[in-house]
């Protein structure tokens, strides 16, 4: 059985492709950020698997909506790494979208105008809003909008900044060159941010033994802290500008504002949004669990083991796509946007070139300034194996772009359209709409360039029939297709001959830019194992070292308690002496040992520890045991006295077995005496003499060599057969005051009744 999970990777940015040198094994070595990141996810996967009893497989993970496609394929690699299949790459806002609508019950029908709703998402690094329209079973993101750069982290920043200026001058302290003072004040901070959320008096700041064992104190109120933050404030509002003038929506067309995540609890924050909207908030959401919530949702939807209801989603494309090419003459270039910003995705588009030898298109995106990624290219894709047609004509190459449901931009597939050498018209299969291209080089047809649009599943029916034309002559099968407009008429017109066309598969070689290749990741996965397996030799080895030392205190704390009574003044200063030295040693030369040096010095202790915890155990189980084995020599000796007081109970066992049995009790009634009356005169710091495995094996030898006897059921009385009850109903006499001359027959009648004629009576 699969099991799915949802992760929320909100403060796992990754904006620029380096690797973090950290000590590792006493070493330095350096790991790259997709390393990072599977350590992340393998560690949600490793608290998942203990949560649920059962292992993962398969996941949804949850990115910022104003990832790239080299940040997207960093965290699909990451997963690769930590052992993940990832079904979904899904952006935070629509995964807040979908954790909303999926239990709304009162949403439009599907003819009716949607609800639109507004998510703003300020978590502790990014800053994301939205607007989705809403309805039922459906939603669509319309727009989106971010401000990478403003969270909760830099609004510590600001409250950290404060406090070194004010310990500069107060203190004479420079707190930030001391790298674990500045962690410290960051932690803080944080708290009395939180703090001054929910109270606008002044509140204290107070550390003990900051830096250079001095304590530092300070304060600030709510207001002072709007006043510090008032720059980072202001930025709330122009991305929430930004997205009502993409969607084209009015204030009034807005229904509700949801927010969440934690930055959103500061009052100013919520104050500014509401200023903007001119209405009140709304906080039904869980503010940090509402994207990890979504992501679990869109698992259950995907999985075939649970039970969902059916709801559509719609995401957007953050960033407009251009792919450029070059033209037919020298120096020449051709462009076009194949996906504006906030395009529906997932969404595919058909491409028609013109071209008489394999060409090349480089996808980049078309604004770099808007993306907060310093790569604004995405790939280069090589179209191989192109060639002209057998008169010399240029091919038609129809090239297949995607985003997919990761938001990862690529060009599908491509295939070239052959025409068959048969007599009729040759013309070729009109596209369904062109789009305006810019050509930097000179006005060729040849290089005019055609844009068939497939929205997967948005797409009415009438559409339906030309989007299955299409499909058949992009998976470059040998079906013929005959031109656009060509009805045949087989009664009126003579036939004529049309065009046949034949789709061929063409190769793609694609170049990512920034993308991992697949030996490389190969390599990370078994990085990840190896630490993997290094983590479990260390976490046995620290719960070997763990468990000397719980040994150590548990111990003497019992010496002093419940075992003070069990052990002499010799052995008890003997114990707590070694106590004190392994205690000495764990914290010196025992601070880092093999796992092996650990569990000997345990055995060791236990060697001494043990004899006194037995007698302590010893001495409280044993009252019950003895107690129990005299009592069932108590019942057995009943029944042995019943049987020869001729109890009818008995009266079916046999005299010899009821013999050996009163032996048998006889002695095991010697043998408690004798070990209690032994263990009596000995004391409490002495071995016992007779522990309590032997009295419950003494009383199961007992119950196995006594019970088959003594309560050995009686034999069954069988009941009489049919033939001796006949035979004893003919020789029995008169029965219920019978005379037997009314049991005996009439010779005379019977004479009578077989002279009658055989007409009257037949006798059998």
């Amino acid at each position: 059985m699969r099991t799915y999970c949802g992760i929320d990777m909100s403060n796992t940015s990754q904006r620029t492709p380096v690797t973090e040198k950290v000590r590792y094994l006493d070493e330095e070595r350096p790991f790259a950020v997709e390393q990072v990141t599977g350590m992340l996810l393998a560690k949600l996967k490793e608290t998942s698997e203990s949560a649920l009893k059962k292992p993962v497989a398969d996941c949804v993970i949850s990115v910022p909506s104003f990832f790239t496609d080299a940040e997207r394929r960093s965290v699909m690699a990451a997963a690769q790494v930590a052992g993940l299949n990832c079904l979904r790459l899904m952006n935070e806002t629509t995964a807040v979208a979908l954790a909303y609508g999926i239990y709304k019950q009162d949403l439009p029908a599907l003819e009716e105008k949607p609800r639109n709703i507004v998510f703003v998402d300020m978590g502790h690094s990014a800053y994301q809003v939205s607007v989705c329209a809403f309805n039922k079973g459906k939603l669509k993101i319309l727009a989106t909008a971010f401000d990478p750069f403003l969270g909760g982290r830099n609004f510590d920043e600001a409250l950290v900044d404060y406090f070194c200026g004010e310990f500069r001058t107060k203190y004479k302290l420079n707190v930030k060159e001391n790298a674990r003072a500045l962690l410290r004040l960051y932690q803080e901070s944080e708290k009395l941010k939180k703090l001054m959320s929910a109270n606008s008096s002044d509140l204290p700041l107070n550390i003990e033994c900051f830096m250079e064992d001095l304590d530092v104190s300070s304060k600030m109120n709510r207001a002072q802290f709007e006043q510090l933050c008032a720059p980072l404030i202001a930025k709330v509002e122009p991305p929430l500008r930004t997205i009502m003038d993409q969607a084209k929506l009015q204030r009034e067309d807005i229904s509700s504002i949801e927010i969440v995540g934690g930055a959103t609890r500061i009052p100013a924050v919520k104050e500014q949004i509401s200023r903007f909207f001119c209405k009140d908030i709304s906080t039904t959401l869980n503010a940090d669990e509402a994207v990890a919530r979504g992501c679990a949702l869109q698992c259950a939807i995907l999985s075939p083991a649970f039970k969902v209801r059916e709801f559509s989603i719609t995401d957007v494309v953050p960033y407009s796509i251009t792919l450029r090419w070059k033209s037919s003459y020298e120096e020449g270039t051709g462009e076009c946007e194949v996906f504006s910003k906030n395009h529906a995705a997932p969404f595919s588009k058909v491409i028609t070139f013109h071209k008489k030898e394999p060409f090349d298109l480089e996808a980049y995106y078309t604004h770099p300034n808007e993306i907060p990624y310093p790569e604004p290219r995405i790939g280069l894709f090589a179209i191989q194996n192109v060639g002209p047609q057998y008169d010399g004509d240029n091919s038609k190459v129809k090239v297949k772009v995607r985003v997919n449901v990761h938001g990862i931009f690529s060009v599908a597939n491509a295939s070239v359209i052959e025409k068959q050498n048969v007599e009729g018209d040759h013309s070729d299969v009109p596209m369904d709409a062109e789009s305006s291209c810019k050509n930097q080089g000179k006005d060729d047809e040849l290089d005019k360039m055609q844009v068939d649009q497939e929205e997967g599943n948005h797409k009415s029916q009438a559409e339906q029939p030309s989007q299955a034309d299409e499909e058949s002559e992009q998976h470059g099968g040998t079906e013929t297709k005959t031109a656009s407009g060509d009805k045949p008429d087989h009664l009126a017109q003579p036939v004529k001959a049309k065009a046949k066309i034949k789709s061929i598969e063409l190769p793609i070689q694609a170049s990512l830019y920034k993308q991992l290749g697949q030996d490389l990741i190969n390599s990370y996965i078994e990085n990840e194992g190896k630490m993997m397996m290094q983590d479990k030799l260390e976490k046995e080895r620290n719960d070997a070292k763990n468990a000397v030392e719980e040994y150590v205190y548990d111990f003497r704390d019992k010496l002093c308690g419940i075992f003070e009574k069990f052990v002499t003044e010799e052995e008890s200063s003997k114990l707590t002496l070694m106590l004190e030295d392994t205690e000495n040693w764990l914290y010196e030369d025992g601070e880092d040992q093999p796992k092996q040096v650990y569990m000997d010095k345990l055995q060791e202790l236990r060697k001494f520890g043990q004899p006194i915890q037995e007698r302590f155990v010893e001495h409280e189980e044993r009252p019950k045991a003895l107690n129990d084995l005299g009592k069932k020599v108590q019942l057995l000796m009943k029944a042995v006295e019943a049987f020869k007081n001729k109890d009818e109970k008995y009266d079916h066992l046999d005299p010899a077995e009821m013999e050996k049995v009163e032996k048998y009790i006889s002695e095991a009634m010697n043998w408690l005496n004798t070990k209690m009356n032994a263990q009596n005169k000995l004391s409490l710091t002495q071995d016992p003499v007779v522990k309590v495995a032997e009295i419950l094996a003494k009383s199961k030898e007992l119950d196995s060599f006594c019970n088959p006897v003594i309560y050995k059921p009686k034999p069954r009385m069988e009941p009489p057969s049919e033939a001796q009850t006949k035979a004893n109903g003919e020789h029995n006499g008169p029965v219920n005051g019978q005379s037997g001359a009314e049991g005996k027959p009439d010779p005379a009648k019977d004479n009578s009744q077989q002279t009658k004629p055989s007409g009257e009576m037949e006798v059998d």
